[in-house]
């Protein structure tokens, strides 16, 4: 009974994955064939191939290439998310070691009202934000792109669970040797805490990799779009072909891809243990 039981469910998490997993098997086969093919397939199992012929795999992204910018979308995407992940885990985990080992007025209570932040939609604070940035003079900047981004209730909420748990003993020890807060918080803390880093860094790239809206908002300059804004503007320029739309589609997606598989082992660790501190 039990190795029926096993059966079944293997089968249907097979199929649920595959279910998961179909948009994205389209979305590469797509871009691995012609533009009539895309069309001539898609009543078939061969919606699902790439095309047979090899010399039609790379045509698209040729093809792409050679019409628009790529690499400059790829650089700036690559240069918001790198800035957003590194000072998010900085910025964040400063301010998770401050609420867990320091002691000050109101802490409790601006914790809670951190907490609270948790509930609030990033789309009602939007125009906030952008009359901030304007205010600033940073409009069509690419600091406007990335500094509403590096600091996150939840990342500071998750580090400050991580840092309860690594006992006091541990930090007056460090202290009665002539270390400082700053000294303690990089060598003890951060190395103490890599599940919390891997979280925070995965999460926060890929927000960044995916956000749409903001940059959108507060960029003019096409030269400086991420590649997720590109995209729309690459849909909309005639004449539009499917397979190089499924081409950047994929290109913005593997990254994505690497990412979450590098850093797999640690994120599950650190969202299985963020509501808890245990480590």
């Amino acid at each position: 009974m039990q190795r029926v039981t096993k059966g079944i469910k293997n089968v249907l998490l097979t199929l649920l994955a595959f279910l998961f997993i179909f948009p994205l098997i389209w979305m590469i086969s797509s871009s691995l064939k012609s533009e009539e093919n895309i069309y001539q397939d898609l009543d078939s199992i061969k919606a699902l191939l790439p095309s047979f012929q090899l010399s039609e795999w790379m045509a698209s992204y040729t093809e792409l290439f050679e019409r628009f910018d790529i690499f400059n979308y790829l650089f700036n995407s690559i240069l918001y998310a790198g800035i957003v992940t590194v000072g998010s885990i900085v910025i964040n985990g400063m301010a998770g070691y401050a609420f867990a080992k320091f002691r000050f007025f109101g802490k409790n209570l601006l914790f809670s009202l951190l907490l609270a932040l948790l509930i609030v939609p990033v789309e009602t604070i939007i125009i906030t934000q952008f009359t901030i940035i304007h205010n600033l003079g940073l409009v069509n900047s690419r600091l406007a792109v990335v500094l509403p981004m590096i600091a996150n209730a939840f990342f500071i909420y998750l580090f400050r669970n991580f840092f309860i748990a690594v006992p006091d003993s541990v930090i007056e020890s460090a202290k009665i040797e002539g270390a400082s807060n700053w000294s303690i918080f990089w060598k003890i803390m951060m190395p103490m805490s890599k599940p919390a880093i891997a979280t925070v860094g995965t999460l926060s790239f890929i927000a960044s990799w995916n956000d749409y809206i903001w940059p959108l908002m507060i960029l003019t300059d096409g030269e400086k779009f991420p590649l997720q804004v590109a995209i729309t503007n690459i849909n909309s320029t005639e004449p539009v072909f499917t397979n190089q739309i499924m081409a950047i589609l994929t290109i913005s997606t593997i990254p994505l891809i690497i990412v979450y598989i590098v850093a797999q082992k640690y994120l599950l660790q650190g969202l299985g243990t963020s509501g808890t501190g245990n480590k």
